[in-house]
């Protein structure tokens, strides 16, 4: 029963999603001009075809039902034109409004077999199927209207990944994203906005396509760092962009030197109106500070247990305006810092800071502060190191 229940949720809304698809055919067919062509050659399937389309599409927006005439039109236009696909369309139409469904079917079906890019066709087949409780061939219907319509797969994405939430599905939707190209990073990006969908993402995911360029793999961790849950973000990151992150360890990529993986447990590395942050040949971070307005240059998130801890670092070719560049300590979610230094401070001496009780995450930025008067600032760091107080290394 919940079961059922759940692939009904789904059909309706995939119902909800074709509509539109359905309303912009209509609009499509009302636009043409079959008026002047029908002064021509009045008789002409082509022309029967689009008058009848014209009228249904006027009958659509006026909500009024079809003529009768026209469907006697249109079947006149599938005698003389047996390829053309819109006559079995409005056939199908037509028992659809009848009630005789399995007419409708064969209708759709024969003009999905006349023209396998119709959209209109696709759509119908899509409808009679969830509507018949046969869902998983709606779904491969609605697959194909997403292959057929611009933008189709970030349009239907919202809809399968309704329907992939649901481990039973599973088989079904990986044949589905095997299928079509591009469908699957658009639904697991979908499911990634859910920290709960995260089993599925990872049982969905082919994993040839977990790799650090991974669509879905930055949404997903701000899912779970907005719920959270910081260890399990940070070990599906470690896994999926192959980040080769030690247990234990405290900072990632302190040379600068491995830009794949992506934010947040590496660096995020800021080019703006602020200034300038950018990795540089030999294990080193060029910062530029503007000194127009205030603002974070790199950043990184850091899963550091309570307790003292003491960075070290390098700094050669400073032009810093007085406190202008300086690193900070901040519990995610917490807009205020718990420790904070000067960059040159830090470089000259080190930089020795206690980590507070129930802060399981933390923000380690480097962030310009600019004066009274806009100066430029400017800094090459290297040898970065982290490491808990009273360490030696």
């Amino acid at each position: 029963m919940l079961l059922a229940k759940r692939l009904f949720i789904v059909a309706i809304a995939l119902l909800l999603a074709l509509q539109i698809v359905r309303n912009a055919a209509v609009h499509a067919w009302a636009g043409l001009h079959p008026a002047i062509a029908a002064k021509v050659w009045a008789g002409h399937p082509a022309v029967e075809i689009s008058l009848g389309l014209a009228e249904i599409g006027r009958a659509a927006r006026e909500r009024r039902p079809v003529d009768q005439p026209i469907f006697a039109m249109m079947a006149d236009a599938s005698t003389k034109s047996p390829l053309a696909p819109e006559p079995f369309l409005v056939r199908g139409v037509e028992a659809q409004t009848s009630g005789d469904r399995e007419i409708a079917r064969r209708a759709f079906e024969a003009a999905q077999r006349r023209d396998p890019r119709s959209i209109p066709a696709a759509y119908f087949l899509a409808e009679y199927y969830f509507r018949g409780g046969r869902p998983l061939e709606g779904l491969q219907q609605t697959a194909l209207l997403a292959r057929l319509s611009p933008g189709g797969n970030r349009a239907v994405a919202p809809f399968i990944a309704l329907y992939a939430r649901d481990r039973s599905t599973w088989p079904q939707v990986r044949a589905l994203f095997r299928s079509q190209n591009g469908i699957e990073d658009a639904v697991l990006t979908q499911l990634a906005l859910d920290p709960r969908n995260t089993d599925a993402i990872l049982a969905l995911a082919d994993p040839q396509h977990k790799t650090p360029r991974a669509p879905w793999l930055s949404p997903l961790l701000s899912s779970l760092i907005v719920a959270g849950d910081y260890p399990r973000a940070r070990a599906i990151w470690n896994e999926v962009a192959r980040a080769g992150l030690e247990p234990g360890g405290l900072i990632y990529d302190p040379d600068f030197a491995s830009p794949e993986p992506p934010p947040p447990f590496n660096w995020k590395l800021v080019s703006s109106v602020v200034g300038l942050a950018e990795r540089r040949p030999g294990k080193r971070l060029h910062v530029v500070f503007y000194g127009n307005q205030d603002g974070v240059l790199a950043s990184q998130l850091l899963l550091l247990d309570s307790g003292g801890y003491r960075l070290r670092m390098q700094a050669v070719g400073v032009s810093v305006h007085p406190e202008a560049l300086h690193w900070s300590l901040r519990c995610d979610k917490a807009s205020e810092p718990f420790a904070s230094i000067g960059i040159e401070e830090a470089a000259s001496r080190g930089w020795t800071f206690e980590v507070p009780a129930n802060c399981p995450a933390q923000w380690l930025e480097l962030s310009g502060r600019s004066g009274d008067i806009a100066q430029q600032s400017e800094a090459t760091i290297a040898a970065l190191r982290l490491e808990q107080a009273g360490a030696h290394g």
